[in-house]
């Protein structure tokens, strides 16, 4: 049976004897798997990656629970693992993170930091195969089919020597699933965090799924798993050994692709096309608000944090969606399709604030959020429009502040919308 070393990335014909320990450095992180030389299909996912970015520039930090997020109000954006040991858990909200973890080190996160690293770590990827589709800011897929003679190695050992560049070159550390399609790798790459590396192949995915609930299938989130638990689907097991007909006239057009996913099946490909969906930022307020000349603001900073992110991936977004949560949490999006793609800070604020308008009617708002979607190149966006020709005016003056933060610093231009003497209120702008 075959086996890997993931520290000198020595591979072994019979690992049997090297189950223990590698006999070459001595590491007890040895990878031995019937199917190890067959596999291409990954999942790599960074671990706490806010966190470790976090840890990494603050080595203080180290042994400290951290948290990513702000304020009472706010979620949990991501925590270290020393943090997840109280119970804190992404999404959930700041003051009962607190109350789990109340010795826990609270950043706000710093996102133009964190799409830096992602940007480095997928060039890295990149390196391995053009196959790479992300699917956040801090995972992706990888096909690393066909690419032995180029890398002189098997998939996995590539990968094990990808997961020591990261931890040495970026200061992060990943963890790996290696299957024989996506499902199953990005199953594989939760078991073993952090640093984790698990190879799961076609013929033990039947077993190793069963006794899973059925919410660790893609695409399975709340709704859809109470409709499945009230149709008598709880476990996987349950779809596996269910038929086909059966499934599909239970649950419709769906049951065909969860049971073939619980069966470890599944035919996508990995696309590099096929990537991140939208860019968005929001933010929780401290205390709720009902008034636009609060919001306006708020929207606009929110507005420039998304610009930037476009901008810094080269990307831009047709569709615009305005996200507000009442103080009784009640959802709701507004979004508007433009003609063309944008990734300017103005047009996304503009269309933002005319949805907004429609929505101020005494409610009472603990969230507010914005983001572009429909995503694609930003070859195209933004083109000059005859029948407005102050939006040429306001892209290029946009353009020439964005270029005097990036020498000075984002606060060294300011609007006056937004405007926040150091440790002060925001001033009205003058008339």
């Amino acid at each position: 049976m075959p086996g890997l070393c993931r520290d000198c990335h020595r591979s072994f014909a019979d690992a049997a004897a090297a189950r223990a320990r590698c006999p070459a450095c001595g590491s007890p992180r040895i990878v031995v798997h019937r199917s190890l030389e067959a596999l291409a299909i990954a999942h790599v996912d960074c671990d706490a990656f806010y966190a470790s970015v976090e840890k990494r520039d603050d080595p203080s930090l180290a042994d400290k629970p951290v948290i990513i997020g702000g304020g009472r109000r706010g979620v949990v954006s991501t925590a270290c693992y020393i943090a997840r040991i109280s119970g804190v858990r992404s999404a959930m909200p700041m003051f009962k993170a607190l109350e789990a973890c109340p010795d826990a080190v609270v950043i706000r996160p710093d996102m133009a930091k964190y799409a830096a690293v992602a940007r480095q770590i997928r060039s890295l990827m990149e390196e391995l195969t053009p196959l790479v589709q992300p699917i956040s800011i801090d995972e992706a897929f990888l096909d690393l089919s066909g690419t032995e003679r180029l890398h002189g190695a098997p998939p996995a050992v590539t990968l094990a020597r990808f997961a020591s560049r990261v931890e040495r070159e970026i200061g992060i550390t990943v963890s790996v699933g290696l299957s024989a399609n996506r499902f199953l790798a990005k199953y594989a790459s939760d078991f073993d965090k952090p640093r984790g590396f698990v190879v799961i192949d076609q013929e033990e995915a039947v077993e190793r799924l069963a006794d899973e609930p059925v919410s660790k299938l893609p695409g399975v989130g709340p709704a859809q798993e109470r409709t499945l638990r009230e149709a008598g689907f709880r476990l996987v097991r349950d779809l596996q050994q269910a038929s086909e007909e059966t499934l599909m006239r239970r649950l419709g057009a769906q049951g065909q692709r969860l049971g073939r996913l619980a069966n470890g099946i599944d035919a996508r490909r990995v696309d590099p096309s096929d990537g991140r969906k939208s860019v968005s930022a929001e933010t929780t307020f401290e205390s709720d608000i009902r008034d636009a000349a609060t919001l306006l603001p708020i929207l606009r900073r929110l507005s420039e944090k998304v610009s930037k992110r476009l901008k810094a991936q080269e990307i831009a977004g047709r569709t615009i969606t305005l996200k507000l949560k009442t103080r009784e949490f009640k959802l709701t999006t507004r979004s508007r399709q433009l003609p063309d793609a944008t990734r300017l800070a103005d047009r996304i604020y503009r269309t933002g604030a005319d949805l907004l308008a429609r929505e101020i009617d005494g409610r009472a708002f603990r969230l507010i959020g914005i983001g572009v979607s429909e995503l694609e190149t930003a070859r195209n966006a933004d083109p000059a429009d005859l029948l407005e020709p102050e939006r040429a005016k306001r892209a290029q003056a946009e353009l020439a502040v964005d270029r005097l933060r990036g020498k000075f610093g984002d606060r060294s231009v300011e609007l006056g919308l937004t405007f926040r003497p150091e440790g002060g209120e925001r001033r009205k702008p003058a008339k």
